[in-house]
């Protein structure tokens, strides 16, 4: 291996140099009154960026909203004295905030995303792709990855496509035979998990008459059905190894030789292999077969997570709405719900979840999806309770989401958020009264006056002598 000369070190540190000054940071606007939106704000260096109504189709945004500052890597959002407020992350900003905007900024009804560098929304065309199965809404992150699938698509040859469960596998293959020499013949999609195991290798390479007790005629495998085409593969890894085995000949050889046959057939196919597993660990621990890996392995593109792509949210939250009725909108707190949960099950669970929010709406009677028709648990981790569903406190002055009757829906909602924030607090302090105050942020009077208003056990209503609660203070959310 050759050393790098000096002039080499040079020049690269100096494509660093210059990628480092490339980089804008900013706020990409992701949603507004008028719904999905993308735009880029860019903030320079030693200035700051004021936002008001002017700049956004929000009437609910005061002529001079608040100024945002990125100073030395840390976001420095001030509230202007804005009428409807300005929030980091679901908290209500009280003067400037120093630092702590982590995933979304609220200004009235619109939604903005921090970026160290808005640089690739101003440089890709956001927007839509058409595949076999629709359109689908594209960042910049999953359009650069749906461009390495593309590139692979060139050459022929397969493609390991890995990412989370949910993340979007199945549309970058389709994404790989839409680009691919063999768009003009079959899709064929089946899933490893799905095929049990003493019946893979007969789907998979077909079977020939009298193979096998009840089989009375040739039955083609989805090998053959795929040839010409693109067969996808997904859940790899769930394959046994004999399988893989015979999967690894029919990619050296051309060839599939069914069960009971004498002489193998020649298939033409490109294959899409995926998983959400670490096929690299697989192969390590014996699980999945090293040659077989090798061989994939060649172009390999990972999908990032939904999380990571927080742009896309509003456009597929509305996505999902119209498709259970296209009169329904997404109130801003719900996107800003969403923006704020992790979705493990990335897309999939995200459309799931708001098309059932869609239809808790419609069964109150309104046309606008608000946070409480969210599951609590939508989006979040399993086995940890949902942080967005316990941020739900409203200033008087802030628009609240339509009603369905009299309003006592929203209400109940937001005192039982309260209450599973108080209990977890509690729980994650052993009842200690004062590390859970601490836990939620508030005084420790605060704290005995909200355990009172809920009914609390009377042993842990009671304040120590001396103290006296206090009914105004809101439950913040750690």
């Amino acid at each position: 291996m050759e050393r790098p000369t000096p002039t080499d070190t040079i020049e690269t540190t100096f494509a660093l140099a210059r990628h480092a000054l490339a980089r804008r940071p900013g706020l990409v606007l992701v949603s507004s009154a008028d719904g999905p939106v993308l735009r880029c704000f860019p903030v320079l260096a030693g200035a700051s960026l004021t936002i008001g109504r002017g700049d956004i189709p929000d009437e609910r945004l005061s002529r001079v909203h608040a100024q945002i500052r990125f100073v030395d890597g840390r976001w420095r959002v001030r509230d202007l004295g804005s009428r409807n407020g300005t929030f980091a992350d679901g908290r209500r900003i009280e003067g400037e905030l120093d630092g702590d905007v982590s995933r979304v900024l609220r200004m009235a009804d619109s939604l903005f995303v921090p970026c160290a560098d808005v640089t690739p929304f101003e440089d890709a065309a956001h927007g839509r792709a058409s595949l076999d199965d629709g359109t689908i809404v594209a960042g910049p992150a999953l359009q650069r990855a749906l461009a390495d699938v593309a590139r692979a698509a060139d050459s022929g040859d397969g493609i390991l496509i890995t990412g989370e469960s949910g993340a979007g596998k199945e549309l970058a293959a389709r994404a790989f035979h839409a680009a691919g020499p063999c768009r003009d013949g079959p899709f064929i999609g089946v899933n490893g998990a799905t095929i049990a195991p003493g019946l893979a290798e007969r789907l998979l390479f077909g079977a020939r008459r009298g193979a096998y007790s009840g089989a009375h005629a040739d039955a083609p495998g989805y090998i053959q059905a795929a040839s010409g085409g693109v067969l996808f593969l997904d859940e790899v890894g769930e394959l046994d190894t004999l399988v893989q085995a015979k999967l690894l000949r029919v990619l050296e050889t051309h060839e599939v030789l069914p069960l009971g046959a004498v002489r193998p057939l020649p298939v033409r196919l490109s294959v899409c292999w995926a998983t959400n597993r670490n096929l690299r660990a697989e192969v390590a621990d014996g699980r999945f077969r090293a040659d077989l890996y090798y061989r994939i392995a060649g172009h390999h593109v990972a999908l990032p997570p939904l999380r990571n792509r927080p742009e896309e949210i509003p456009f597929l939250v509305a996505r999902a709405l119209a498709q259970v009725d296209a009169r329904l909108r997404a109130h801003a707190q719900l996107i800003e719900a969403c923006l704020l949960r992790p979705w493990p099950g990335n897309v999939r669970e995200l459309l799931g979840a708001a098309r059932a929010a869609a239809s808790r709406a419609k069964a109150d009677g309104t046309t606008v999806v608000c946070p409480p028709h969210l599951e609590a648990t939508a989006g979040e981790l399993i086995g940890v309770e949902s942080a967005a569903a316990v941020t739900l406190s409203l200033s008087e002055n802030e628009q609240r989401c339509p009603p369905a009757g009299d309003g006592a829906g929203l209400k109940t909602a937001i005192t039982e958020a309260e209450r599973r924030q108080i209990e977890k607090a509690l729980g994650e302090a052993n009842g200690n009264r004062e590390l859970a105050a601490r836990r939620l942020g508030v005084s420790r009077r605060t704290l005995y006056y909200k355990l009172r208003v809920h009914g609390f056990p009377r042993r842990l209503v009671s304040p120590p002598a001396g103290e006296e609660t206090d009914p105004d203070a809101p439950i913040r959310s750690t």
